[in-house]
């Protein structure tokens, strides 16, 4: 396995664990049970996939990213932090206070300005780390056998996120443009440079989720208002 592949299957593995798990741990926390164990795990959540996003923004080549890649993972990173952790801290005091201007606002930070703020961020790495290896060509070894699981897991993990939080108006389009960008102009790329076919892949299988589940549904409901979760 190469290292960029192993890379991108350890970064959709910890991603789609750090963003879907804490939907799991509902339990209370002991030592502090207002707080429960998905509170716990979502802390982990950007010091884990943080320096994954800068691995693999790194590795497009031997020479470091320039100042302006720099500056703009910086600033993605920090919309990143601010939406997640905006998410955390508002879903978490959602559970308890509810009613009321307090309960409004905290909904309205939990279920819309931290959702927008931090897909946004999840778009902007992508599309930076994207871009990166795509200016700079670069040809890594290649693991059909890695990189295809790890483009399924992220796109299904993609799919998940952008239907519960209702962020559809940002992944389709993106999605969309990110796989037309290789099928028009890198299709030569695909099965040479990883980080290009992962996303392609990913693109592919969050597309064609959506496409089911808006044939299914006629529309886009989240998977709570479906009784799923």
């Amino acid at each position: 396995m190469s290292q960029i592949s192993r890379r991108l299957f350890v970064f959709a593995i910890f991603f789609t664990v750090l963003i879907a798990g804490p939907a799991f741990l509902g339990s209370a926390f002991g030592p502090y049970p207002l707080m429960k164990w998905g509170d716990v795990l979502d802390i982990l959540t950007p010091l884990i996939l943080l320096p994954l996003y800068w691995g693999l923004l790194r590795s497009s080549s031997d020479a470091p990213p320039s100042s302006r890649e720099l500056g703009a993972f910086v600033l993605l990173a920090a919309l990143w932090v601010e939406g997640q952790g905006m998410h955390l801290a508002a879903n978490s005091i959602g559970h308890i206070v509810q009613g009321g201007d307090a309960g409004q606002l905290t909904h309205f930070y939990d279920e819309v300005l931290s959702h927008y703020l931090w897909h946004l961020g999840v778009i902007g790495l992508a599309s930076l780390i994207f871009y990166r290896h795509w200016r700079t060509r670069w040809i890594g070894e290649f693991s059909w056998g890695t990189i295809i699981p790890a483009g399924i897991i992220h796109g299904f993990t993609l799919f998940l996120i952008f239907i519960e939080a209702v962020t559809i108006p940002l992944g389709l389009p993106f999605l969309t443009i990110l796989m037309l960008i290789v099928l028009i102009w890198g299709r030569t790329r695909l099965g040479e440079q990883p980080v290009t076919t992962f996303f392609f892949i990913t693109s592919l299988v969050t597309l064609l989720f959506f496409t089911g589940w808006g044939l299914y549904w006629g529309g886009f409901p989240e998977f709570s208002a479906v009784g799923l979760i």
